[in-house]
Formats: C-alpha cells, structure tokens, sequence
C-alpha cells in the first residue's frame, strides 16, 4: 500500500514545533515532500533562525514520518529562512535591513545593553546574520561589550557611508567609535536625533536579518525619533523584578503601543541570585514582577537572567556569555529568548514592498 502526501501532512500536524509551540504544517514549514516507494523526503523551513535546535526537529519530524505504516527511509533537512516583516504605517525599510529590533527599557541599570548585546550575539550564533546599532549616543557601552572600544570605523567605497565594524561577527555602529571615549556629548535633542538617523542611515549594513537597536533609557527624544522615522518591527522591554523598575518599564510599554509599534516580550533581568559560596539562592530584588506585567499587558514572557558574576565580568571584558560560554546556562537562557523574539517576529505580518515595482512617469 503506498503512503500519501497527506498522510505525512497529517502526521506532522501531531508534533509541535518546541520552540514555536504549533505544528509544522500550520506554521508552514514543511516543503518539498517527496515519495518514492517506501522512501519520503521532505524539508523543514523555519521562519526564525534555529541553528541549535535543528537536530532535535530533524529527529522529531524523522520519527513522526517513521512511524506510518509502510515508510522505510526517511530523508528530513532542516533550515531557516528569514524575511521581512511589516513595520509602523508610512515608514520604509532600509535598504540591507530585514527587521528592526529596538531593546528598551524605562529607567537605567536594569542590564538592558547586556540584554541588547547578547540578545543580539544569540541570534547570530542561531544562524542569523546580525547587526547592532548603539542608540545610545550619551552613554555608548557596546563598543566596550564587543571588545572593539579602540577601533574606529572605513569609508565604503564609494565614500558615501561608514562601513559597520565587526565585533564577534556582529555588524556594530556607534558613537562610541567615532569619539573619544571620555569625551562626554554635549548636545541637545535635535542633535542627538539627527546623529541617530545618521548612524542608521549612513551605515552600509551588508543583508542583515536582525538589526538590535540598544536605546537609551526613558521615553524621550530618541525613543520618539526612533518610532516616528525608523521601521521597527518589534520591541523587546527589559526590567527587574522590583516596583520602581517595573513603572518605568510599564511606561516604555505603553510609549511603544501608542505609536504602533509591537511588543515582541519582556524580559526580567537579575531574577535570581545564587551564592557562589554556598549556593544559596535568593531573589534579592522580589519575585514575578515580570510575569505580572506580561500579565497585565497580555505579552509574552520571554524569559528570566540570573544575577551572576560572570554576565558582568564577561561583558566588561568585552566577551559577553553567548562568546565566552557558548554552551553554559547563561548562553542557553539568552538563545531561548533570542528564538523566541524571532518567532515574534516571524508572527507578523510579512513586508512586501520590494517586490512592488517602481513606476516612473516620462515625457516621450
């Protein structure tokens, strides 16, 4: 008796996709099914990057297929294909940017440049080609964290833009690279705005997937700049579990809702300490405030970070944890985040503006 296209449809509609939480064929994924004879091949397309988990679903997708009656062989190849997404109405996408991601937060202190910079790292070492914009043009710390504090951007060829810097195979741009590092910016908010969209705009990012944008903290010129002008395709809202950092993340929420644009998750820094002596664990700064406030504002949870040494000491030295410790459990939280911001993210609805063509009206 010979297998059906259908049956392995319907087959795949019975295992879930760990990290998306659906199905295979609900989702889209499954392509290019194949039968010969008691043979079947077939390819899994995820729309986020997934490079860890790939062979966990190629065993699961393998075994699911084995088990019809009257299959033998079974060929599955797993890959990811990243595109563009919508963003705020009347705002164009950039050239050699898919998606923007911009990491915010309402007050300072709360871990969100570590956030942003490994946030970032994660989903390179998924598989995505990555850039990070540092918004941040008072207090510019991602040339620090990517161990590229002393390097200084190259005209493109033709002269027009900055070529990005690479730090641990990020595509980087800050301020930071173009002045002295103790040279504080004196400048009021127009200045700051337009050296924003220069950093963005004449920068030759080269096909990036994800690009991070690190805000700044609060709600203020920037932030408003950066809504109005830049097409972002989410945001992702970084606190602490106390009651004064979560009103200034409440706050950052609601700026980004106002002006269209979607919250991809929270994620709550410094969640828990363990005593690196005895191993103690303590939750020095309360506990479910970030679930509480997802609660609240019905977003997802993407995922809780320890208070731990090492995220500080490894940043610092310009090494953060996703490089320093790419299979430890730091590492391992920060790439569950990063694939469950992406999968937010492939949740939207897709841009199609590039394949519009353009028409230009002539005197002949």
């Amino acid at each position: 008796m010979s297998v059906s296209e259908q049956q392995v449809q319907d087959a795949l509609k019975e295992i879930t996709d760990p990290t998306t939480k659906k199905d295979f064929v609900s989702t889209k994924s499954v392509k290019n099914i194949k039968i010969d004879g008691d043979k079947v091949s077939l390819d899994i397309v995820l729309g986020y990057p997934g490079k860890s988990v790939f062979e966990s679903i190629r065993t699961l997708v393998s075994d699911k297929v084995k088990s019809i009656a009257g299959i033998g062989s079974v060929t599955v190849n797993v890959s990811s294909n990243i595109v563009s997404h919508s963003v705020q109405r009347g705002v164009k996408l950039i050239p050699g940017i898919k998606n923007i991601i911009a990491v915010a937060s309402g007050k300072g202190g709360v871990g969100k440049s570590t956030t942003a910079v490994n946030l970032a790292l994660a989903l390179a070492a998924e598989g995505a080609r990555v850039g990070i914009l540092d918004a941040d043009i008072y207090g510019p710390s991602q040339p620090l964290m990517l161990g590229i504090k002393d390097d200084r951007p190259e005209p493109s060829a033709d002269g027009k833009k900055l070529e990005p810097l690479n730090g641990h195979g990020l595509q980087a741009m800050s301020i930071g690279f173009l002045i002295d590092p103790d040279q504080p910016m004196v400048w009021r908010g127009p200045m700051v705005t337009q050296a924003l969209g220069q950093l963005l705009n004449d920068t030759n990012w080269k096909d990036v997937d994800y690009l991070v944008v690190d805000l700044p903290p609060g709600t203020g010129d920037i932030q408003l700049t950066l809504a109005q002008t830049v097409p972002v395709t989410g945001s992702v809202i970084v606190t602490t579990p106390q009651d004064v950092a979560l009103i200034d993340a409440r706050k950052g929420l609601k700026m980004f809702e106002k002006v269209g644009i979607p919250i991809l998750g929270i994620v709550e820094n410094m969640s828990l300490h363990i005593c690196t002596n005895c191993g103690h664990e303590e939750r020095l700064f309360g506990t479910g405030g970030g679930e509480k406030m997802c609660k609240d504002f019905d977003v997802e949870f993407l995922g809780a970070l320890p208070l731990d040494i090492n995220i500080r000491q490894q940043t610092d030295e310009g090494n953060p944890p996703v490089v320093a410790d790419p299979d430890g459990r730091v590492s391992q939280i920060y790439k569950e985040i990063a694939r469950r911001v992406a999968v937010k993210v492939a949740e939207q609805a897709q841009d199609f503006s590039a394949r519009f063509p353009n028409i230009v009206i002539q005197n002949t």
